[in-house]
């Protein structure tokens, strides 16, 4: 199957490759439901050591900054409360963290949540964390400009691995609130 964005040799959809995903993401896909169907999703094999957005465009080209993004775990704390969130931003682009974040999750203060809390609570690898199998009860902050982009390459769940996905799908995951100036 031909990618539907970028040069990849190996592309085939995410329901047929559920062996190759973290559990979560796999039960995700496997329980996907929606407007986009599931054969949309679709997984590409790339190398664990480019995985990191600065050089997987190098490796893959300039044009995939513009289809990329990233997700990201944050924490907002409020009178001794800490609430995770995901927020998923263009990779071009940083998350927002102390104003977007901060005031949609009534928080005095956010920051990005440790590479252990984010790896513990998402059971998903650093550097290929996605949207698709978070747990269900967080917050999932999706900048417009993701929504609006046609395909969009996102990890999945693992550094090997990512996953290309119809921008408006980002908006019907559970918990997904679609925001203005998420990403800066």
């Amino acid at each position: 199957m031909r990618a539907p964005i970028g040069n990849f040799n190996d592309a085939r959809p995410a329901v047929d490759c559920l062996g190759l995903l973290t559990a979560p993401v796999a039960e995700a896909v496997r329980a996907w439901r929606g407007d986009v169907p599931a054969e949309q999703l679709i997984y590409v094999d790339t190398d664990p050591e480019i995985a990191d957005t600065a050089v997987f465009v190098e490796h893959y080209g300039q044009e995939m900054l513009d289809v990329s993004a990233n997700c990201v775990v944050v924490a907002g704390k409020r009178g001794g409360e800490s609430t995770l969130a995901a927020c998923v931003v263009r990779s071009a682009t940083r998350v927002n963290v102390n104003g977007v974040v901060r005031k949609q999750l009534g928080a005095r203060k956010a920051s990005f949540a440790s590479m252990d809390t984010a790896t513990g609570e998402t059971g998903m690898e650093y550097g290929g964390i996605t949207p698709i199998g978070l747990p269900a009860d967080w917050p999932l902050l999706v900048d417009s400009t993701v929504v609006d982009t046609e395909w969009v390459l996102i990890g999945s769940g693992r550094r090997r691995g990512k996953l290309m996905v119809p921008g408006k799908a980002f908006a019907q995951l559970p918990g997904a609130e679609v925001l203005e100036g998420l990403g800066i």
